[in-house]
């Protein structure tokens, strides 16, 4: 069970705070089930669900030691590219990697569609709106749990991504020419 103040990760909402656990009826059945009340960190509305049986994901957000693990791995990912010219095919492997609400799975996720779009941006192409959308909601989860978990504003994670990654690459080019 978690406790009152802790940063979790629950579905497709992201990080939340859970703000109260208290009894509710919510289903009018005159008997109270144990809730969590949970606050998103990015949006403004409030969310109430059950400890028990709670069908909907939710896991401790990333400590911020595991968050930057994760971030110096991401030069050793290697991201495909998914092409189908089937809809919703390109839905069901994208939400598929959304699903796991895994954050290696997200950065495999935007990495390959952001290669996508260099490769038809090439050929003076533009990627698909879904693609786009796709891209932003996994960068968008991504980014709200590495913002929580490493204590920087949302909006300076792209940047600290980049900062830690370049250092990665600089050691590994000073340590190959010795």
């Amino acid at each position: 069970m978690f406790q009152l103040g802790d940063l979790i990760f629950y579905g497709d909402t992201g990080v939340c705070r859970i703000t109260d656990i208290k009894p509710l009826d919510i289903s009018n059945s005159g008997q109270d089930e144990l809730y969590y009340i949970l606050k998103p960190l990015f949006q403004d509305y409030e969310i109430s669900t059950p400890v028990e049986n709670n069908k909907i994901f939710m896991r401790p957000i990333l400590s911020k030691e595991a968050a930057e693990r994760l971030i110096d791995r991401i030069p050793s990912i290697h991201a495909e590219v998914y092409n189908s010219r089937e809809t919703r095919e390109l839905t069901a492997h994208y939400e598929a990697s959304i699903m796991t609400h895994n954050c290696e799975d997200l950065i495999q996720l935007a990495m390959s569609i952001h290669a996508k779009k260099r490769e038809l941006e090439d050929q003076n192409k533009k990627i698909r709106t879904l693609e786009e959308g796709y891209m932003k909601r996994a960068e968008d989860l991504l980014f709200g749990e590495l913002s929580a978990s490493l204590r920087i504003p949302k909006e300076k994670v792209p940047d600290y991504i980049d900062s830690r990654v370049g250092a990665i690459n600089h050691k590994i080019e000073v340590d190959s020419v010795r």
